[in-house]
């Protein structure tokens, strides 16, 4: 199985011709960003991944942004959704990450617009991978287990960070059995959060080493679970970001460390990490043969 390493655009000004490169130098085939609704915007993007011969995930939102609106029916859900898949297709993006749905509906309501949803994709011959995301349908483990249940066909994006901040703990407790969960995930973003907040303020710091951990073992049960399905290429995206995740000093708001470095870290640090886990597993394959 081949890790494809994609970057985060969040937070990102700059011009294609410095992107580019930047991104090249750390091993990176692409990059992970909101999907304009604007087609003329769409084009531009478009020629301008052409230009650089640079891969897409395309990021959407069914509820209009982040956070969903409020008022939006099961109906103005379906319809950004389906706008979203048509506009990706017509970009050429290899997948969509899709922030779905509201955390105030019920599980009867969750379940009616997963559902559509992946009805909406497979139609359009379209991969959708809902994203774990706090104020959306999949703000935390139970609801996303308790969906999983009725709709197995689901794909998922794994932002374990979100449901540590929820749960306010690490989810490593015997009790804490994701295992459903895992085996359906299908990209990987590669933030790392804590019980206080969904993103520390530097991974390579030691006294953040045991959330580092928590978050690398669950990578590598989803790469383990990918591969046993026989999934050819994993995609994760480091997506350390700015507005109210970077921690920022009081009064002055100086920010405590630079975005693109911590996403530079993030980035040769899972590479080193996947090559690692990728060996080991080659070993314990062969000693098992032998």
């Amino acid at each position: 199985m081949r890790l494809d390493l994609f970057r985060s655009l969040w937070g990102w000004q700059g011009d294609w011709a410095r992107c580019a490169p930047e991104l090249r130098q750390i091993g990176c085939v692409g990059v992970e960003a909101r999907l304009p609704t604007d087609p003329y915007a769409q084009r531009a993007l478009r020629q301008s991944l052409q230009q650089e011969d640079l891969a897409y995930i395309a990021v959407v939102f069914t509820g209009g942004d982040v956070v969903p609106h409020q008022g939006w029916t099961l109906q103005q859900h379906w319809d950004r959704l389906a706008l979203s898949i048509d506009g990706a297709q017509a970009v050429g993006a290899r997948f969509l990450n899709v922030l779905p749905g509201n955390d105030r509906w019920p599980l009867a309501k969750q379940v009616e617009f997963f559902g559509r949803a992946q009805a909406l994709a497979d139609a359009a011959g379209a991969i959708c991978s809902f994203e774990i995301h706090r104020a959306t349908s999949l703000y935390n483990p139970w609801v996303a287990l308790d969906v999983i249940a009725q709709l197995p066909q689901l794909r998922f994006t794994a932002d374990i960070s979100h449901w540590v901040v929820v749960c306010e703990r690490l989810l490593d407790d015997p009790a804490d059995d994701l295992t459903p969960f895992i085996q359906r995930v299908h990209h990987v973003q590669a933030r790392v959060g804590y019980d206080q907040g969904p993103q520390v303020p530097h991974p390579a710091a030691p006294e953040y080493a045991r959330s580092l951990a928590f978050h690398q073992s669950v990578w590598e049960r989803i790469w383990a679970a990918q591969q046993a399905r026989g999934q050819a290429v994993t995609t994760l995206t480091p997506e350390f970001g700015p507005d109210g995740y970077t921690h920022l000093l009081p009064f002055t708001q100086a920010p405590v460390a630079d975005v693109w470095a911590l996403n530079q870290w993030m980035t040769r640090t899972e590479a080193e990490h996947f090559a690692r886990w990728q060996a080991s597993t080659a070993t314990d394959s062969s000693v098992v043969s032998s």
